[in-house]
């Protein structure tokens, strides 16, 4: 996910965003009863699911979402090849069959993965799918018009960078093959050993040719799972779904499908959305968030009423912010100038301004603390938890500074507790104790992106934050380190502008792993490598709180959303 402001990756999306946005440490609602506050009889089907959201779920067409596993809500209506495991904490960060049979059987250099479909698998209308709908609907992503979605296919099917979709090219993609109505292969163009995770990705949706209307299709897309939309209003506003009597829990181990309907209500201010959570009066008791977390002051009300505590799910989420150095701009160019930064950091602060210790987890490593990332613990420039300037000082002497540096550092304005004002001004006070004069430049969001993304206007100083497009090191790491990926006439998210052949070279050989154990705990080690040199800072995982009605039962949050899965909810 690239820079979710809120929770997901872009929701990684979720569509995450979470946003999200889509969090840290490897653990799901403890505090919770997994039954849920309802009480302790067992999930029950029926009822109605009220969704109660700040932003509405726009390009409802698997094609253009950018969800990770499958997303949330979209995730109810399209079936991926794979999808995530329904289970809270860390075992949710697993990847599963979903259509599949199993997660995809790669050849010896994992450059051919092959799948083979579950029999019995049927659409809204009960017409079959088939391995033929699977390479229309991916085909269908790369047309122009229904842009959006991840940018990975491209990249890593042969003949993929250069496509322009089936309503283009009616010809298709001779990378993916589908030699019957049950199997599809995978021809890439370079060793991708965790292609079973971007298989979550909703652009491996089934979509039938026939009831392909382009633009429309997200008004009516063609259910594949257990819901089915009956209503899209205002652009994904107002969505209402029903049950696809088509569907199979024989077919589906993931989704539990309890409600007979579901109603999603986006467009809410966040804290009406949080007011009637609390109160869960009539059909607000049955209702949940996909995109609303508590803030500081919400919690601090909530953790006041034991009723509403037991009502609030907590969860982590594949995301670090951080402060970020261009080492082409002086006085940032030296090593000892950022190590210099990295021990006046005083994170006990930048937390308590990101909204406190039941909102962010310290993070002294760049990959967030959770197994299926390789987390290795390091810290490479200890500061304690309140910094340490006698050795910034000592450093900065060493840089030819004896008399300390001022620097710009540059931020959003936007009240995210992020990359927003009052962790800029955090930062401000405690390197201030180093010698280090920081000025605050504060720009709109859109020219934040803007300016900290290109080439030429990217600032020697600035804060950053990043998510995971699935729970791994890859797309976590590459993006950011791998020279490769410099990106100079465009969004670029190398900012430390690292091109080391010693880390492409390893990003290549941990690719080539199918063993996903394995190739984490190769992540976790590059981190450590990478980590030595400073470019970036890591200050904090954000933890998500969020509230849900009072009659909602069997909460499951995984670390690979960090938020609460809607697939599992039931309100009986």
């Amino acid at each position: 996910m690239r820079q979710p402001s809120v929770i997901a990756r872009r929701v990684a999306a979720v569509s995450v965003t979470l946003v999200v946005a889509a969090g840290a440490a490897a653990c799901g609602p403890k505090d919770n009863d997994a039954k849920g506050a309802g009480g302790d009889s067992k999930p029950q089907k029926g009822g109605t699911l009220t969704v109660l959201n700040a932003s509405p779920q726009e390009d409802f067409d698997p094609a253009r979402l950018y969800t990770s596993g499958g997303g949330n809500v979209p995730s109810l209506v399209f079936r991926t090849l794979t999808t995530r495991n329904r289970e809270s904490g860390a075992a949710g960060a697993k990847v599963v069959p979903d259509l599949a049979t199993d997660t995809g059987r790669p050849s010896e250099n994992a450059t051919v993965w092959t799948y083979t479909l579950k029999k019995g698998l049927k659409y809204e209308d009960g017409t079959p799918i088939t391995s033929a709908d699977i390479k229309y609907g991916i085909e269908r992503s790369f047309a122009a018009e229904l842009s959006g979605g991840a940018p990975y296919l491209r990249d890593w099917l042969i003949g993929g960078a250069d496509y322009q979709g089936p309503y283009k090219d009616k010809k298709g993609l001779a990378s993916i093959e589908t030699p019957d109505d049950l199997t599809l292969v995978f021809h890439l163009n370079k060793p991708e050993g965790e292609f079973p995770y971007l298989a979550t990705q909703t652009q491996f949706t089934p979509v039938p040719k026939a009831k392909d209307n382009g633009t429309k299709y997200e008004e009516h897309p063609v259910s594949s799972g257990p819901y089915k939309v009956v209503k899209n209003e205002n652009d994904g506003e107002r969505i209402t779904l029903e049950r696809n009597p088509y569907w199979s829990a024989a077919t589906d181990a993931e989704r539990k499908a309890y409600p007979d309907k579901i109603d999603v209500r986006s467009g809410l201010d966040s804290s009406v959305i949080n007011q009637r959570l609390s109160a869960s009066q009539g059909a607000d008791a049955a209702a949940v968030t996909t995109d609303t977390n508590l803030g500081p002051a919400e919690l601090a009300k909530v953790t006041g009423d034991k009723a509403l505590a037991a009502r609030v799910g907590t969860g982590h989420f594949g995301y670090t912010n951080y402060i970020a150095f261009n080492p082409k701009v002086k006085p940032f160019d030296d090593p000892k100038v950022r190590q210099a930064i990295a021990y006046a950091v005083d994170r006990s602060s930048v937390i308590n301004a990101a909204g406190g210790s039941s909102l962010a987890d310290a993070a002294t490593t760049y990959l967030p603390n959770q197994k299926s990332f390789g987390y290795t613990p390091y810290d490479h420039f200890p500061a304690g938890a309140s910094g340490n300037p006698a050795k910034a000082k000592e450093l900065l002497k060493e840089a030819g500074h004896p008399n300390g540096i001022t620097v710009t550092l540059t931020h959003s304005n936007d009240k995210n507790f992020e990359t927003s004002p009052e962790i800029a001004t955090a930062l401000q006070d405690a390197l201030k104790k180093a010698g280090i004069t920081v000025k605050l430049q504060g720009l709109e969001d859109n020219d934040y992106r803007d300016k900290i993304h290109g080439v030429k206007t990217e600032p020697g100083f600035f804060l950053a934050h990043w998510g995971a497009d699935w729970p791994s090191g890859g797309p976590f790491l590459a993006p950011i380190f791998d020279g490769r990926q410099i990106v100079k006439d465009g969004a670029n998210f190398n900012t430390g502008f690292l091109d080391d052949k010693s880390v492409n070279d390893e990003i290549d050989a941990i690719n080539k792993l199918t063993n996903l154990d394995e190739a984490a705990k190769r992540w976790g080690a590059l981190d450590k490598k990478i980590g030595e040199q400073a470019l970036t800072v890591p200050l904090f995982h954000p933890v998500y709180k969020r509230l849900y009605g009072s009659a909602v039962k069997n909460i499951v949050i995984s670390d690979w959303t960090g938020v609460l899965d809607i697939s599992q909810v039931a309100v009986k």
